[in-house]
């Protein structure tokens, strides 16, 4: 798809891998080259594993693009909140093979998934945005609020709480965890499940599950763009 975003295509399910430095951040080259690889999955008619590098699902939004400047933030939120809903609407199923740590935006993308593998082990997984000085915007909430029992998502949002694997799991982030070797080759496994599904049928559903959802997160993405974005660091 780019430098930072590859497409692998198997017989029933295609991988899509993000690698981008160290944090392996969400940048605008990352959304982008993420929406390329759902576009060719859709025209192939696969099942998507969405992961990342070893010991590192995302550490969220480039810092670096957050900081630039306030416009620059909000555009770069508005992609990865635009993500999302096409993530929690898309035709295919999707399962996150979490490799490791998934904070704020890495966070979003295991809510925005239909079934979720986490790697066993030392990782941490939620938002840190309060953590960091960043007023949760209006459309993580509602992401939060569609996929995180009630108690967690105080916990989460109000109060940046970040949670181990297995808390993780009963807080929502997750739906189940395996030794940090087999992840993948779990996802796989799942993936062999979901191509057995009627996809029309699927994709049918998912929407009338979750209209309601999809709709307050577009009224929060619109209610984001009126909105300023920043870090108070």
């Amino acid at each position: 798809m780019n430098e930072f975003v590859t497409y692998t295509s198997a017989e029933n399910y295609a991988i899509i891998t993000i690698n981008n430095g160290k944090a392996n951040a969400i940048s605008n080259e990352v959304i982008a080259g993420f929406n390329a690889g759902l576009d060719q999955a859709e025209k192939e008619n696969k099942v998507v594993i969405l992961t990342g590098q070893k010991g590192i699902f995302s550490g969220g939004f480039d810092l670096k693009v957050m900081t630039k400047s306030a416009k620059s933030a909000k555009e770069l939120v508005t992609k990865g909140s635009q993500l999302s809903l096409r993530m929690l609407a898309f035709s295919q199923p999707i399962i996150t093979a979490c490799s490791g740590h998934a904070i704020a935006k890495g966070a979003f993308l295991l809510l925005s998934a239909d079934y979720r593998i986490g790697a066993e082990g030392d990782f941490k997984i939620g938002f840190n945005e309060v953590l960091i000085g960043m007023t949760m915007h209006n459309a993580g909430i509602a992401i939060a609020n569609s996929r995180l029992s009630k108690v967690y998502l105080n916990r989460s949002v109000n109060n940046a709480e970040i949670y181990n694997p297995k808390d993780a799991v009963k807080a929502g982030f997750l739906d189940r965890i395996v030794p940090e070797n087999q992840v993948l080759a779990t996802a796989i496994k799942v993936a062999g499940m979901f191509a057995k599904l009627n996809k029309k049928a699927h994709a049918e559903t998912k929407l009338k599950v979750r209209k309601q959802h999809l709709q307050d997160l577009e009224n929060a993405i619109e209610l984001d763009l009126k909105s300023e974005i920043s870090i108070d660091s």
